[in-house]
C-alpha cells in the first residue's frame, strides 16, 4: 500500500475530504460519498488513506475501521503505529457509539422474509430493533438474509423531516423521509440489507434491492447513507469523545 502507482482509468472523486480533528495519535475525517475509505480494485489516489498520506506525507497513517466507498461520514485514521491495536480494537469489541441517518421512502414496513422485528414503543412502529443472520460471500456483490442464529442487529428510529435538520424539501416531496439507525453489530452491508428487509431501501443504492451497473464517472446520485456521529472512550487518554459528520442528505 506505501507503493506509488498510477491507475489510468480512475476517475477523479470531485469531493474534497474534511478533517474534523488532529492530534499526534489520529486524525478523524468527514469522508464524502464515493471516496473508498483503503485502496481496493481501481481505487488508489481516490481513497480517504491515500489522500490523507499524501496531504500529511506520513505512510504511517492506517484506519481504525472502513466505510463503504459509497457511504459517507466520521472515519478515524491512526497516525502514531505504537496505538493502532488500542483504537482498532474499540471498533472490534464494539466499544465505539455510532449514528447512521439515511433517506429511505416514506411508507408503512414489509414483514422481511426472515428474522424478527422488536417494536420499542408499542403500539408504534418506530422505534424499532431489526435482527437477522447476514451472509456475505467473497465474488458476490449482496449480502443476503438466512434463517439462523442472529448476527445482525440494527435499531432504526424515525429521523427530524425539517429541512432545516438537512432533509431538502424536494426529496421529502418524492416521498423519501430521514431515518435513523443505530447499528449494534457491523456485518457487511448490514445497515442497507436491514432497511431493504423492511420494504425501505436507502435511496441512491444501487444494490439493493437489485443490483445496477454502477458508472464510476457519474457522481450525482450518492447512496443517502451518511455515518452522522461517533463517540468512544479514548483508549489512549480517557477522555470522552464524539465526532459528528456535517455531510447533508438530499
Amino acid at each position: 500500500m506505501g507503493k506509488h502507482r498510477l491507475v489510468s482509468d480512475e476517475p477523479e472523486v470531485p469531493f474534497a475530504l474534511r478533517v474534523i480533528y488532529e492530534d499526534e495519535a489520529i486524525v478523524v475525517v468527514d469522508k464524502p460519498h464515493f471516496l473508498a475509505t483503503t485502496p481496493r480494485g481501481m481505487w488508489y489516489r481516490q481513497t480517504a488513506l491515500i489522500r490523507l498520506r499524501e496531504r500529511y506525507g506520513d505512510q504511517q497513517i492506517t484506519p481504525a475501521h472502513r466505510l463503504d466507498r459509497l457511504t459517507a461520514g466520521v472515519v478515524l485514521f491512526v497516525r502514531d503505529p505504537s496505538l493502532r491495536r488500542a483504537y482498532q480494537m474499540l471498533f472490534q469489541d464494539h466499544r465505539v457509539r455510532k449514528t447512521y441517518e439515511c433517506l429511505a421512502p416514506a411508507r408503512p414496513i414489509t414483514r422481511p422474509a426472515t428474522g424478527t422485528i422488536e417494536r420499542l414503543d408499542r403500539p408504534a412502529v418506530f422505534p424499532l430493533k431489526r435482527r437477522s443472520h447476514i451472509v456475505k460471500q467473497r465474488g458476490r456483490l449482496q449480502a443476503y438474509e438466512i434463517p439462523g442464529e442472529v448476527n445482525a442487529q440494527t435499531v432504526i428510529t424515525l429521523g427530524d423531516t425539517d429541512t432545516g435538520a438537512g432533509t431538502d424539501a424536494k426529496t421529502v416531496a418524492q416521498g423519501y423521509r430521514r431515518y435513523v439507525l443505530r447499528p449494534l453489530t457491523g456485518k457487511t452491508h448490514q445497515l442497507r440489507v436491514h432497511m431493504n428487509s423492511l420494504g425501505l431501501p436507502i435511496k441512491g443504492d444501487d444494490l439493493y434491492p437489485a443490483v445496477r451497473k454502477p458508472d464510476y464517472a457519474d457522481f450525482s446520485d450518492p447512496l443517502q447513507l451518511v455515518a452522522r456521529s461517533m463517540s468512544f472512550t479514548d483508549p489512549v487518554t480517557g477522555e470522552e469523545r464524539t465526532f459528528t459528520s456535517s455531510i447533508p442528505l438530499g
